[in-house]
């Protein structure tokens, strides 16, 4: 992440951004730059000057009243812009704390890199690596930062797990990467494959079965200071999926290296929470396997035996992420009792047809809660559209031999419902909300807050509902 440095100014800064609104004031060599080349302050829009203090970029905001996403968005625009330059000014001067930590926020955002595998640098030899937040009052921005950096620094966690290959992040190095956190105070542990046998988790145990990876479940801890039981978030991590014996296409396939995006978000969230000290208790389940193609794989038409006790009837393979989810959220449900569950995964293709790359598919069992995953997804702009589960998606999923069938026949079927009636199944009376993120994991074309690649959808999300709807006690 961007050293972000806090002051009332930034004298070896080469180049400023300074955030307008429709009608707010400039001084005078900026107004007559500005009005020479049009520019009113409109969402979106940038103009360049140059003066004798340097190099100023000002971004428009719209509307003379930006909210907390316009200056995220404005400080993402920023950086984009200014990506060569290595060292940039934010100009908050006038900004109320939370707007200027938003604005930094956007910016340390947009200039993610994942430059880990890279042998050859000679592009980037000069590109954004520092950022004065310039304000009046730097102790009070200070502790605004504080909050937003947090989410920011899980955020981009979690986009670093899901960049990685499938080589190079398997069910141990992800095991592995998640140990690291204890430095923060967050409990680390793994239940390997023969805990996951002997407590029965048998479709997570299936799923991974195919790989000389072994499957594994992560439980991450952070304590909080309230007593209360912990507000539980539960990821799909999926390392690599080939689809199992339903093998995919192969044209595309490599991007399933960021099936495991909800894991990465979950644990990104749970950081979050420890950087900032949340009061709240949380605890992250991540499920972890490879689904690989191999003679032990498991197959369609086999009958899994779950840790909730219920059998599933396997369809199609390559619908392995509810099959772990399931043992997941019912093993999180019964041994830490949650007051809340919200498990997120890269689950179908039919919400992507559906809701597109804009925003994720929301399923519950409690509308309290989802009206609260929703709020804080639009505060943090990364919205949540509710979806239905209708009472034809559960008879559906009915077995002549098993309790349940995990999905309906046919790869082509629509079933982001029928996927979510199933993992209903599982919550076990929970309050409980799913996010099926496939169409927002991942951007193929950067936006206002995404360079391309992984976005690190709901970290941000997820501390800001704690912080919004579970940190009274």
């Amino acid at each position: 992440m961007l050293e972000v440095r806090i002051g009332r100014s930034a004298p070896s800064a080469t180049a400023t951004a300074r955030p307008v609104a429709e009608g707010w004031a400039l001084p005078g060599p900026l107004l007559a730059a500005a009005a020479a080349d049009g520019f009113t302050g409109a969402a979106g829009t940038l103009c360049e000057v140059f003066t004798g203090q340097g190099r100023v970029l000002l971004v428009g905001l719209g509307g003379a009243a930006p909210d907390e996403e316009a200056l995220r968005q404005a400080g993402a625009r920023a950086a984009a812009a200014l990506a060569g330059v290595a060292h940039v000014a934010l100009d908050a001067h006038g900004l109320s704390p939370q707007a200027a930590a938003g604005f930094a926020a956007g910016a340390c955002l947009r200039a993610w890199r994942f430059d880990r595998l890279r042998t050859r640098h000679d592009e980037d030899a000069a590109k954004l690596a520092a950022i004065d937040l310039l304000t009046d009052t730097p102790d009070t921005v200070e502790a605004a930062w504080r909050g937003a950096s947090a989410g920011v620094r899980g955020a981009l966690f979690a986009r670093d797990l899901v960049a990685e290959p499938g080589n190079e992040l398997t069910p141990q190095d992800f095991a592995a990467r998640l140990q690291a956190l204890t430095r923060h105070g967050i409990a680390v542990g793994i239940l390997g494959r023969a805990e996951l046998e002997r407590q029965g988790l048998g479709a997570l145990l299936a799923v991974g079965q195919g790989s000389v990876h072994p499957p594994l479940m992560a439980v991450l801890r952070w304590k909080g200071r309230i007593k209360a039981p912990p507000v539980a978030f539960v990821g799909k991590g999926i390392t690599f999926d080939s689809g199992g014996i339903c093998i995919k296409p192969a044209a595309g396939m490599e991007a399933m290296r960021g099936d495991m995006a909800g894991a990465a978000a979950a644990a990104g969230a749970i950081l979050a929470l420890a950087l900032r000290h949340s009061p709240t208790p949380a605890i992250a389940v991540l499920p972890i396997a490879e689904n690989a193609t191999g003679a032990a794989s498991y197959r369609p038409g086999d009958v899994l035996r779950s840790f909730s006790g219920k059998t599933i009837e396997v369809v199609d393979t390559d619908a392995e992420g509810r099959l772990v989810l399931a043992d997941a959220l019912a093993w999180t449900a019964r041994q830490h009792k949650p007051r809340a569950m919200i498990d997120l995964a890269t689950l179908t293709g039919s919400i992507v047809t559906a809701l597109g790359h804009h925003m994720a598919g929301m399923f519950d069992n409690d509308a309290a809660l989802a009206a609260k995953v929703a709020a804080a997804g639009a505060a943090v702009g990364e919205p949540a559209w509710r979806m239905p589960i209708g009472e034809g998606h559960r008879r559906d999923l009915e077995s002549a031999i098993a309790d349940i069938r995990h999905c309906l026949s046919g790869r082509m079927q629509p079933d982001a419902c029928h996927a979510a009636a199933f993992l209903r199944e599982f919550a076990c009376g929970v309050p409980w909300v799913h996010l099926d993120i496939a169409g927002v994991a991942s951007r193929a074309e950067a936006d206002p807050l995404h360079a391309v690649g992984p976005t690190g959808f709901g970290v941000r999300l997820l501390d800001r509902l704690v912080a919004q709807a579970f940190e009274q006690g």
